[in-house]
């Protein structure tokens, strides 16, 4: 089994974004060294608790730190931003570490509305169409393959034009499923907020797929939040604040995430403790055995190739730590090369 990381870059009570970036690079460098595949970073926006609200940006400052890990986005909205952009972007991240780079593509705002409108200069929603053409424009700057007579047939995008980084497709419905079953792209399903549309999602991805220059197969990777603690009863306590900090956003009130202790004096309402519900279908909580069967089971149900693990705890030691114990559950070791695609 493959593991990786999603990084939110999380901002925890009492403490600030930039330490926040810092944590991301301690972590990188831990993932590296443990045998993790890839490290992703997520695109939000107008949230106090998450600092990656720019993936190009961290994502270059990450590679200039490592050397094997591969490292890539989970991802980019893609209609937050022009096609052309992206292409630039990327591109002169695969042309500075060449084979490392992973795109990952989502069609989601990351963020509420009125900020969403705010990045797109415009009140108009995103069509079903829209997504389509934005995702094949983007894969057209990176490979010249407008047709004869398109508007942008003439630009390229430099670096980007033969820079084509490792393209995925992320979603959390069967939408986006769909379409990178019909593109013939590996998939990333958000698990980790989305537990009931799992399976019918990949069920629906694999359905569609059709073999195309990129894979030859369907790939599936599954998304899932993690906590790791030295024992059952100290994961519990280290989950406090994730769940506290679920409930928060679920109710248009997102905070930093607080502290064990503040979760622990925390009184669920009724209606909080139905949220919870989909939280605990979507989190995994345990000590290092307990967690990797249910990982197991996961794994399983989904046919995953892949699961990537994002892991939310106020303490970055006791993060770090929930990572060092996954690993050794799984007995992974630094690769020999890097994972491909």
């Amino acid at each position: 089994m493959l593991l990786s990381v999603l990084d939110l870059a999380p901002v925890v009570a009492g403490s600030s974004a930039s330490r926040a970036l810092s944590n991301s690079v301690e972590l990188a460098h831990l993932a590296e060294r443990l045998g993790f595949s890839r490290y992703w970073v997520a695109e939000h926006h107008n949230m106090p608790g998450i600092a990656s609200s720019s993936p190009p940006v961290l994502i270059a400052h990450l590679a200039a730190s490592t050397s094997t890990i591969r490292l890539g986005s989970g991802g980019v909205m893609l209609p937050n931003h022009a096609p052309l952009v992206v292409a630039e972007q990327f591109g002169m991240l695969e042309a500075l570490h060449p084979g490392r780079i992973d795109l990952g593509i989502g069609r989601a705002p990351g963020t509420d509305p009125a900020t969403a409108r705010a990045l797109r200069r415009t009140a108009e929603g995103i069509s079903a169409e829209e997504f389509p053409r934005q995702l094949m424009e983007l894969v057209a700057f990176f490979n010249g393959t407008f047709p004869e007579g398109h508007p942008y047939q003439s630009i390229n995008a430099t670096p980007g034009k033969g820079y084509q980084p490792a393209l995925w497709l992320l979603g959390s419905s069967d939408y986006s499923a769909e379409v990178a079953g019909l593109l013939g792209l590996p998939f990333s399903f958000a698990h980790h907020f989305s537990a009931e549309n799992t399976l019918p999602a990949l069920a629906r991805y694999r359905m569609a797929f059709r073999p195309s220059e990129l894979l030859a197969e369907p790939y599936a990777m599954v998304a899932v939040g993690v906590v790791v603690g030295d024992s059952d009863q100290h994961a519990e306590w280290l989950a406090g604040p994730n769940r506290l900090s679920f409930v928060r956003r679920r109710t248009g009130r997102p905070t930093q995430l607080g502290t064990p202790e503040e979760a622990a004096e925390h009184q669920f309402t009724p209606m909080e403790k139905e949220l919870l519900r989909s939280w605990g279908s979507s989190t995994v909580v345990g000590g290092a055995d307990s967690v990797r069967r249910q990982l197991d089971a996961l794994a399983e149900a989904t046919a995953a190739q892949e699961l990537m693990v994002v892991t939310n705890v106020h303490g970055h030691g006791d993060r770090l730590r929930s990572y060092e114990l996954l690993a050794d559950a799984y007995g992974l070791r630094p690769p020999a090369s890097l994972p491909r695609g």
